[in-house]
């Protein structure tokens, strides 16, 4: 074991020497010399390491905007970094590259200080840290020391994640992360099973968990793949539980799936889907719902639920503040949940 390697965090020690991972809902075994399902924590003589501390495999200064986050410090930047290794394994992950290296094939990765980590986002005008592209759950350990450290510095910390984590997780975050995208991938349990290797159940859990018991602000994304998650029988009851389950308020992103990884021979999501899965957010009750992938389209701003004004005019990711005014509707005095600026 590296001595710059970390101990893990959430775990117990099981029976023959093996340790049971508490991080997210796996809740994987794992015995000596072997890596959990994620590739990112080992058992080393009993107690359980993470193999992500001290490797990075990508940092990058990116708007706030591509997260996507909306309503979370908009028109900001935010410095985004990842580690390799994820606890899915999605047929159409776009970063599977890094998402699905173990220690043994992992060629990616570099060591960087958290302090330095900070600094490059101090030194890139950003306003928050990303931590994304991969499952930023599986590298806990190096997203809180960053997060601490960037707090002394003023900087916010922001997942973009699959939602697998555990409520004693969400709670050992609860303190130091202030926003979270959340990907809904679909409301079928056979489709998370099918497509990702986990289940519906853990993800509706911490969408539940993180709205009522927790600060941390949360929007959702839905990537929405031709004829596997599209039915609008199954889009109604993903966006009316939202509504009844998180609150009317959650911002709801509607996004524009590529062909990826082994989704290769799936046609790319047409317009006329995105649009009418929109329109069944709004009927479901959903205030905000987002267009996303598709550049120029007015689906990107938001007005007031209230008064219907242009509070934030997005093209892209060019942002102008317009009817917003310390989180409040110039024109009707509509409270906007989550609005931070920077």
């Amino acid at each position: 074991m590296n001595p710059s390697q970390k101990q893990a965090v959430l775990w117990e020690s099981a029976e023959g020497g093996a340790v049971r991972c508490r991080l997210c809902h796996h809740h994987c075994r794992i015995t000596e010399g072997q890596e959990g399902l994620c590739g990112a924590r080992k058992n080393v003589g009993g107690t359980l390491y993470s193999l992500s501390y001290d490797c990075v495999c990508a940092a990058n200064s990116d708007p706030i905007e591509k997260k996507p986050l909306y309503h979370f410090q908009p028109g900001s930047r935010s410095f985004s970094i990842a580690a390799p290794g994820c606890n899915f394994n999605c047929d159409f992950c776009q970063n599977w590259q890094i998402s699905q290296a173990g220690e043994k094939d992992r060629p990616y990765g570099r060591a960087i200080d958290p302090r330095d980590i900070v600094q490059s986002a101090v030194h890139a005008n950003c306003n928050s840290i990303a931590y994304t592209y991969t499952e930023p759950t599986i590298f806990i350990e190096l997203a809180e020391a960053c997060a601490h450290l960037g707090k002394e510095q003023g900087l916010a910390n922001v997942f973009v994640s699959n939602g697998y984590m555990t409520t004693e997780a969400i709670d050992y975050m609860a303190g130091w992360l202030d926003g979270i995208n959340v990907d809904l991938k679909a409301f079928s349990d056979f489709f998370y099973r099918k497509h990702c290797m986990a289940s519906l159940e853990g993800v509706l859990e911490t969408i539940r968990h993180i709205a009522r018991n927790t600060h941390i602000w949360m929007e959702l994304t839905t990537l929405l793949i031709p004829g596997l998650n599209d039915s609008a029988d199954e889009l109604k009851r993903m966006t009316e539980w939202i509504v009844k389950e998180a609150g009317p308020h959650i911002p709801w992103h509607v996004s524009r799936f590529y062909p990826q990884h082994r989704l290769l021979d799936v046609e790319a999501t047409p317009e006329e889907s995105i649009r009418s899965a929109c329109e069944i957010g709004k009927a479901a009750g959903l205030q905000f719902v987002y267009v996303g992938n598709l550049p120029g389209n007015a689906g990107e701003s938001t007005r007031c639920p209230g008064c219907n004004a242009l509070l934030i005019e997005r093209k892209g990711y060019a942002v102008r503040i317009r009817d917003l005014d310390d989180g409040r509707c110039r024109r009707c005095g509509r409270m906007i949940e989550g609005f931070q600026l920077p």
